[in-house]
């Protein structure tokens, strides 16, 4: 993007994990809370009369409380309501809120790939979203690192129909060595994003956090050019490409940072904030 002094995002793309919330160094969760500055800075964006849209991995029962933390709200324009637009799951479902209704959703087969992955890694740990309640899993997950219930349930019968997203996870394995196996077995028929750790996640070909995002924007009339977007996963590299201005925190991942129009502090100095201030401070 130009850094062209007239423009002004008319919409801005937050991730939450790593970009509105810090990690809890080891325990693999984050810490609850937003901070008074990222906070103060997201109201000046919607006082501005801009809309803020989350935009996470996270599933929608996750992402909820982070709006209401927020005080999210949505614009009043053309009669449409004040309820927020949510995109979750990696753009494999997008919500509005309060109350959730999930107003698009991308659904796949992903027993496949799924069986693929174990092939290499049999102790790995597989979730899949059960709205409202948290996830059916193989095996509990590390504490922290989902939200919700994990009901326990055979890893055939969790990708037995369509689903939105699969996440896969090996507690005794490298985000790298995961970024290998992805890249080595393909994983046709779906798309692929590994983590911060050992983690990775698999959802239907073409869908990602843009696409969510683009379903956002030509509901408001809105284009890709009026969006700015502000992450730091491996998940968000199609978001800040595809968006005018993708600026990248501050502790991403180079992958991360290669792709970024700019690059802001990182979550542990408020480099959301930072960011936001430059145009609506």
């Amino acid at each position: 993007m130009s850094e062209a002094s007239s423009w002004t995002p008319k919409l801005v793309a937050l991730d939450i994990d790593g970009t509105l919330l810090k990690w809890v160094e080891g325990a693999g969760t984050t810490y609850e809370t937003i901070e008074q500055s990222v906070y103060d800075a997201v109201h000046r964006v919607l006082d501005a009369g801009a809309h803020v849209v989350l935009a996470s991995g996270r599933s929608p029962h996750g992402m909820t409380p982070i709006a209401e933390m927020l005080d999210l709200r949505g614009q009043l324009i053309d009669g449409d309501d004040d309820r927020v637009w949510v995109v979750a799951s990696n753009g494999a479902v997008v919500f509005r809120h309060p109350p959730l209704e999930v107003v698009h959703e991308v659904t796949f087969d992903a027993s496949s790939a799924v069986a693929a992955v174990l092939e290499h890694h049999p102790e790995a740990l597989v979730a899949v979203e059960e709205r409202g309640v948290g996830y059916r899993v193989s095996k509990h997950f590390p504490v922290g690192e989902l939200s919700g219930d994990m009901i326990l349930t055979d890893v055939e019968d969790l990708v037995k129909g369509p689903v939105s997203r699969v996440i896969i996870r090996d507690p005794a394995a490298t985000a790298e060595e995961f970024v290998a196996l992805a890249a080595k077995l393909g994983l046709h028929g779906t798309n692929y994003v590994v983590g911060w750790t050992a983690w990775l996640d698999l959802s239907p070909v073409g869908v990602s956090k843009a696409s969510g995002l683009e379903h956002v924007t030509d509901n408001l009339g809105l284009t890709k050019h009026d969006v700015l977007a502000i992450g730091d996963g491996r998940n968000d590299i199609e978001m800040l490409q595809w968006a005018g201005r993708g600026v990248a925190m501050g502790q991403a991942v180079q992958d991360v940072i290669d792709v970024a129009d700019a690059v802001t502090e990182s979550v542990y100095e408020d480099g959301a904030a930072i960011e936001l201030d430059r145009w609506f401070g």
